[in-house]
């Protein structure tokens, strides 16, 4: 069968590139198709919905150069880059022409600016394909983060259960279920019925050959898991254990932040995590944790903003 999509077509057999273009915008999608000699599972993988998250693109970039089509069962459909203007414009996070974040707005809007038109696209020419989808992000150009994956939580049981299942496969430490049934990519393709996960590994505006091979290996065992990429799932260094009642905690203002832990650092309840100052060296806000458990992310930059993203921590399931 023929995997199609846009201006692209794969024959079985056969890999094809190339760029799709958003319709109403000047948005062209980067975007590798890979259709195997034999039938099987479509599989979405997307990086670059956050454009400063770079070992998830570069991972997208070797994945598509690599993995050849008598290695598959069914397809597999890379987008390389999502936020293309905000690569290019080195912003982080938003769609330069909007200011908008793509993973707070899907399903999009197709009479809506540049990030609500590229959601809908993604809806509807690229979910509308997809069996299953891999997410891949990294911590922001300001964010430090301790490797882990989300899976869904807002969906059929079956889906939940098959994306919980997928990122069993990921070799990272912890795992959150979300509940949130739209906003984020994965999110809303739950809603669609498509078992879905998003991996976290990197982060601060860097990349490594290192994290990006750790970030490939991970992506090919979700993929055997799926029986679409040939050859055993690998047991993992990592079993991820999940982590609950996730904080999610912004800066209450702007100033200069202090964190007292490393992202991945546990911590015990009432711990001072971190406070910020004001530009004469004043305390301004102290942020105490709330309970015991584990950081999963925070801001690495000195610089905070009010109302901005601070730190991300929640309980070790045990």
């Amino acid at each position: 069968m023929e995997l199609s999509i846009g201006n692209l077509v794969a024959k079985p057999g056969e890999k094809v590139t190339g760029t799709i273009a958003v319709p109403g915008t000047t948005v062209k999608l980067p975007v590798t198709l890979i259709n195997g000699k034999s039938d099987g599972k479509t599989v979405l993988i997307t990086a670059g919905i956050h454009n400063a998250e770079y070992s998830g693109i570069e991972t997208a970039i070797q994945l598509a150069g690599e993995i050849e089509p008598d290695e598959i069962s069914g397809g597999l459909i890379i987008i390389h880059l999502v936020n293309v203007s905000g690569f290019e414009d080195r912003t982080m996070s938003v769609v330069p022409e909007d200011g908008k974040n793509l993973n707070r707005i899907f399903p999009g809007d197709p009479d809506g600016t540049e990030g609500d038109k590229i959601c809908h696209f993604l809806v509807t020419a690229f979910f509308s394909r997809a069996d299953f989808y891999i997410d891949l992000h990294a911590g922001d150009g300001y964010e430090s983060l301790a490797p882990y994956v989300y899976y869904l939580g807002a969906a059929a049981l079956e889906v939940v259960t098959r994306a919980k299942a997928m990122a069993q496969k990921v070799n990272v430490p912890y795992m959150v279920r979300s509940d949130i049934a739209s906003g984020g990519a994965y999110n809303y393709a739950g809603s669609c019925g498509i078992p879905s996960i998003l991996i976290e590994r990197g982060g601060e505006a860097r990349w490594s050959e290192a994290e990006v091979s750790l970030y490939k290996a991970d992506v090919k065992n979700v993929l055997r898991h799926l029986a679409v990429l040939r050859g055993k799932v690998k047991a993992n260094e990592n079993k991820p254990v999940d982590v609950s009642d996730v904080v999610y905690e912004n800066a209450a203002v702007t100033g200069c932040w202090y964190p007292r832990k490393k992202s991945g650092e546990t911590f015990k309840k009432g711990e001072e995590l971190g406070v910020i100052k004001d530009y004469f060296g004043k305390l301004q806000q102290i942020c105490i944790a709330k309970y015991d458990g584990v950081i999963l992310y925070q801001v690495s930059s000195l610089a905070i903003l009010k109302d901005g993203p601070m730190i991300a921590y929640g309980k070790i399931v045990n």
